[in-house]
């Protein structure tokens, strides 16, 4: 079946069937695909089609188009392996070949008034594809499956494309989760970022430390309002949550079928009092502490005792046992450095090692946790402060506070992931509209969002090579919800979607905007929560 699809694309790419190359941006998919060419004519489903894959192609593909043809249009469908016999009636076939001539994440999509062939060299690339074509089916009008002819060959511009989460100011439950995921994987994205502890509460069970979810899982109460407000105002309940371990595994599992890496963080040395509060001698002080209630940087930080860093260690021979990504996040942002200036043992442990100040006591800190997953075969990725202590080439860094940390950490041989606050950041506000639902502060509208370059003018071409990719950050503390998730997340995330994967001279918002418009469906169909400035006609 293999050299059938390939012949058919070769024939209808050079025997003029197609007209000539029609601009990307006639097309409705999101992101926007580097090729397009129409043909005359449309794919029509009526009745029933066979769905054939061809020795190399999981069943889990196959199946997964099923369903969605299934719940989509109602069809029937009947699923095949390599089939010999002349195949009568609307077909999709999917084949995969290592050995074709592309990219690890490139797909091709071929569609004929009678077949529809999906082809790539890796399960990713056919993944891939098979969003496509349900955005496609998407479009189609009253429900019906029908798309026109075409062919697109497309490929991803970054290696990462993300999106984060943070569920430690406020905790999703597992479906959500999910949910997410599968937002995620409709846009081709590939990373999901998952911020698991913070000062406001710990989210992952740890065998060996069960305080962690007993204590640290839980505050008394939390901030109601906003952080700015004079006098602040408390809710009165206990919140809290976390995921167990089956639930993690459970997670990545279904992350991993949709091609999406998650990437856990363990925030180091600052951002920690919810695990100081379950294990008091972690700290720098004999305070009793609790988990923290409101927003804002904690003073919190973790103790540079060998105790600590063997729970520090414990801690991530359980983290990376559950999650299988390469890069460990680490954290490494906003540790506030009084409470170590303040205290004698730390001030006595740094003169002992010839530490100069508490900036290099945290790149040492860093540098043991980095030797320690180093050893597990992992890598650390952090926040662009853990540059100011100095780390190892293998680290690479996540540029937040604008775009210098990942302009200085590439130039150093780092890998990078641009994710600044003024054009990434989806807690920010979207419109200036004044029944705009209560957030963080800052203002982050989508045409802002789709306008960023993540690739820095100040870095040669040979520097560029290190920025992996670009990702969008959701911060939850004033998202109580999913459905708060979902509101300030869409329509941001289409836009970050084709930042990470279109070219950008093939970018072009007017058309973006019509193309979203097309794609509201998903968000109906979904029940999504979405903010409509954009869709307003």
């Amino acid at each position: 079946m293999r050299c059938f699809i390939y012949a058919a694309l070769f024939l209808l790419l050079f025997t003029g069937c197609m007209n000539k190359k029609t601009p990307v941006a006639s097309s409705a998919i999101i992101p926007l695909p580097v090729y397009i060419e129409y043909s005359e004519g449309s794919f029509e489903v009526k009745d029933n089609i066979h769905l054939i894959y061809d020795s190399h192609v999981s069943g889990d593909l196959a199946n997964f188009l099923k369903k969605y043809l299934r719940d989509h249009g109602d069809i029937k469908v009947s699923v095949g392996k390599n089939p010999n016999d002349k195949i009568i009636g609307k077909s999709i076939l999917l084949d995969l070949d290592e050995s074709a001539d592309l990219l690890p994440e490139e797909y091709l999509l071929e569609i004929t008034p009678d077949s529809i062939f999906i082809a790539g060299s890796s399960p990713a690339g056919l993944f891939y594809g098979i969003q496509s074509l349900r955005q496609l089916f998407l479009q189609s009008p009253e429900k019906r499956l029908i798309i026109p002819c075409m062919r697109i060959q497309d490929y991803p511009r970054f290696s990462w494309r993300g999106m984060h989460l943070d569920v430690s100011r406020h905790f999703m439950p597992v479906e959500f989760i999910k949910e997410y995921i599968d937002y995620l994987a409709f846009l081709k994205m590939n990373v999901f970022h998952w911020h698991l502890v913070d000062d406001q509460g710990w989210r992952i069970e740890i065998k060996q430390y069960p305080k962690l979810t007993e204590i640290g899982a839980y505050r008394s109460e939390t901030l109601a309002g906003h952080y700015s407000d004079e006098p602040r105002q408390f809710d009165g309940v206990t919140y809290g949550g976390y995921y167990t371990q089956e639930d993690i595994r459970d997670i990545v599992a279904y992350a991993e079928e949709r091609f999406i890496t998650i990437v856990p963080e363990i925030e180091i040395p600052g951002h920690s009092q919810a695990a100081i509060a379950s294990y008091p001698e972690l700290g720098c002080t004999n305070d009793s502490v609790s988990v923290r209630t409101f927003w804002g940087i904690s003073p919190y930080i973790y103790n540079v005792e060998e105790n600590t860093f063997q729970f520090l260690q414990n801690v991530l021979d359980e983290i990376v046992e559950l999650f299988p990504s390469h890069y460990i996040h680490i954290g490494g942002d906003e540790a506030l450095k009084d409470q170590w200036k303040a205290s004698e043992s730390v001030q006595s442990k740094m003169r002992k090692m010839g530490i100069a100040d508490e900036s290099e006591l945290q790149g040492y800190f860093i540098g043991r946790i980095e030797k320690h997953l180093q050893k597990k075969g992992r890598s650390i990725i952090g926040w662009d402060e853990i540059l100011e202590g100095g780390v190892a080439s293998t680290a690479a860094v996540m540029s937040w506070r604008g775009t210098e940390g990942g302009i200085e950490a590439a130039k150093k041989g780092h890998f990078v992931v641009m994710t600044p606050t003024d054009h990434c950041y989806f807690d920010y506000y979207q419109s200036e509209n004044s029944n705009e639902p209560l957030a963080i502060g800052g203002y982050l509208p989508l045409d802002s969002v789709y306008s960023y370059e993540p690739i820095p003018e100040e870095l040669s071409t040979e520097e560029q090579q290190f920025i992996l990719g670009v990702q969008g950050n959701v911060w939850t503390e004033y998202m109580k919800t999913p459905e708060k998730v979902q509101y300030m997340v869409f329509p941001r995330i289409f836009a970050m979607s084709e930042i990470q994967w279109t070219p950008p001279e093939q970018k072009e918002y007017i058309d973006f905007i019509d193309r979203i418009r097309l794609l509201e469906v998903y968000l109906v169909d979904n029940n999504i929560n979405y903010a409509k400035h954009a869709f307003n006609k």
